[in-house]
């Protein structure tokens, strides 16, 4: 007798060898028909799939997130198949799940049209509605390698050629389409009812830039219509807040091809650059980090000393003068460490904080580069702290405060903070990253924080927490970082006199809040949508005359908000009242002031906010006390 143990703690025994389909049968047969796939003992497989053993099952559908992703990952394959259909001088490559729908990868000789990927679409649903049984199937590596070479199909046996020759190779068969695949899959065809393909892009073969470019189709599936309906309008929604789109409307930046992941900032730009910058030099003064600046550019020497040489040199510019290797700085760590070491320090030092605004440049791959989101050049609120073992938890208490107190102000309110452990390759010990994860799993106990784990998440040095936030349309964004890291400050040399006269090797904590600065803009200017704060908007104020005859006294109230410390202009043009608030309506301005004939004899102005409220007339005093106020409150 086999024993199956369901979800509920039920024992289900069956004579013989039985399939996931048959176990989901016996329990219902309205479950045999949800049923998308079945998870064995924790693992997920298809519903063809036989238990010959005792084993705990669950049965998954598309209520399940597991469901979801066989959905996704089905109608990928259904993608291919459409494909190999309509265009049978295509190669197939790869086809992952991603976030919210998948992609699949395809030689052809010619770029797919919009109007192609219309036709791959209807063929997609002819191919649903035909309801054919997806049936997996194994084969031995060699075989499989020669069967899809004589299909022509020349990536997809490249990439069982690379598969350990004793490791057997499955396939998936629906209607006349066989693709490689570990699977599981939905059933059948007619599972896959809700899906849609959302744009081509090109990508190189295996992410490399010296292959071939590879045309990629995106798209997107779910359960239910509904679900689709939301995410369209999501989409549309985050592609009315791209900060790359608004970067250029609003005249903030902009990037080229003369500088690949490297941003030209403009005026109204760097304001805003300037703000959070000088709001974080505030940050770091207020509760106790040291500012300091370290070189860009640093001998080969202490990279191979750091770690990072070994680990992270593909991630790396570097450069070679006098017959010695440099690279100019991924990240400010091991300099902090240099000026740490230079002087002789005492344990009465510590916690010792230095905080940096480091410019920091890393070799990304030019597909992974995203607008000012994913750069190769990027300045980090960067500060490390060094500080005895028994100092771990006070000072990783004080940072998660500290941090939601930063996101609270920009904000942000909805976080979720993420635990990631050690990941392979690593330095360092297991007994030294049992204990630098247990420490900060006992700081985010003491702040009573919940969090998940990331099992092999970590930094190759040590575990870090990580901070996502929530955006105004509920994206999540990996923002701040704390770090424990035992290994860096010994093979830097760190040391300080403990006070049993010892040296000991200090504790390095890796902190960032926002983390890169133009990351967390570019994530700023999406949340509201271009319509900064108050006190983050580029220009806070715009006085509008009506006639030319209030044009100085137009410029005497723009000339006090400047003195009293707001950005302001004045628009003088000579051109209709509605048209100027239009413009600068579009350009998100939280005010516009218009001053016409009795504004100028009341000495008043008449205030719109940038949502269209008329406020009425406003005193000039009584203005500047207003914008104070939500300035300060940062709101």
């Amino acid at each position: 007798m086999i024993s199956i143990t369901l979800p509920d703690g039920a024992v289900r025994q069956f004579e013989r060898p039985v399939s996931v389909r048959d176990i989901a049968q016996s329990i219902g047969p309205g479950l045999a028909k949800a049923a998308l796939a079945g998870r064995v003992d924790g693992r997920l497989v298809d519903t063809s799939h036989v238990v010959d053993r005792d084993a705990a099952v669950a049965i998954v559908t598309d209520r399940d997130p597991e469901g979801l992703e066989v959905i996704r990952h089905s109608t990928a394959h259904l993608l291919a198949y459409a494909v190999k259909e309509l265009f049978p001088d295509a190669q197939v490559t790869i086809g992952p799940v991603i976030e919210d729908g998948f992609y699949y990868d395809f030689a052809y000789k010619r770029p797919f049209t919009p109007e192609d990927l219309n036709a791959i679409e209807q063929r997609m649903a002819e191919l649903a509605r035909k309801d054919e049984p997806v049936e997996r199937s194994e084969m031995p590596r060699d075989d499989a390698v020669k069967y899809f070479e004589g299909m022509g199909e020349h990536y997809k046996a490249e990439i069982i050629a690379s598969i350990p020759s004793n490791e057997p190779i499955s396939l998936y068969r629906e209607g006349s389409f066989v693709d490689l695949c570990r699977g599981p899959h939905v059933p059948s065809t007619g599972r896959l009812k809700v899906f849609k393909l959302m744009k081509l892009a090109g990508a190189y073969w295996r992410g490399d830039s010296r292959n071939e470019m590879l045309q990629r189709i995106y798209g997107t599936a779910w359960a239910k219509k509904e679900d689709l309906d939301a995410y369209i309008t999501r989409i549309e929604e985050a592609e009315r807040r791209d900060h790359r789109r608004l970067g250029r409307q609003l005249d903030l930046f902009h990037l080229q091809d003369e500088a690949p992941g490297m941003v030209f900032w403009h005026p109204k730009g760097w304001s805003i650059w300037q703000e959070v910058e000088q709001y974080m030099r505030g940050v770091y003064r207020d509760h106790g980090y040291l500012e300091v600046r370290t070189p860009q550019v640093l001998d080969r020497s202490l990279w191979e000393r750091s770690g990072h040489w070994q680990n992270y040199k593909d991630n790396m510019f570097t450069t070679e003068s006098e017959k010695h290797d440099f690279a100019i700085k991924p990240m400010n760590c091991p300099g902090h460490v240099q000026i740490f070491n230079a002087d002789l320090r005492s344990y009465r030092d510590l916690p010792l904080r230095y905080g940096e605004f480091g410019a920091c440049h890393r070799n990304e791959p030019s597909g992974a580069l995203h607008g000012i989101m994913r750069v190769r050049a990027f300045t980090q609120d960067d500060g490390h702290i060094f500080c005895e073992p028994a100092q771990i938890q006070p000072e990783c208490v004080a940072f998660h405060k500290l941090a939601l107190d930063v996101y609270r102000d920009f904000g942000f309110t909805d976080v979720v903070v993420k635990l990631a452990l050690r990941p392979t390759p690593r330095i360092g010990a297991d007994e030294q990253w049992d204990r630098a994860e247990e420490a900060l799993r006992d700081a985010l106990r003491a702040c009573g924080a919940q969090w998940t784990e990331l099992p092999g998440e970590g930094a190759f040095y040590g575990p870090k927490i990580e901070y996502h936030l929530s955006d105004s349309i509920g994206r999540p964004w990996q923002v701040g970082t704390m770090q424990v890291d035992f290994q860096l400050p010994g093979r830097l040399g760190a040391e300080y006199v403990a006070e049993d006269n010892s040296r000991r090797v200090p504790v390095m904590l890796h902190r960032a809040i926002v983390g890169s600065l133009e990351r967390f803009i570019g994530i700023l200017i999406e949340h509201h949508a271009g319509a900064l704060p108050l006190w983050l908007a580029p220009v806070q104020v715009a006085v509008l005359t009506i006639t030319d005859r209030s044009a100085a006294y137009a410029e005497r109230v723009a000339a006090a908000l400047k003195a009293a410390g707001f950005r302001a202009m004045a628009d003088l043009r000579n051109e209709k009242i509605t048209y100027k608030i239009r413009e600068h309506s579009l350009q998100k301005l939280p005010y516009l002031l218009i001053v016409g004939d009795k504004e100028q004899q009341a000495q008043s102005v008449a205030v719109r906010t940038r949502g269209g409220e008329d406020l009425g007339a406003y005193a000039l005093d009584a203005l500047l006390e207003r914008l104070r106020k939500e300035a300060a409150a940062r709101q």
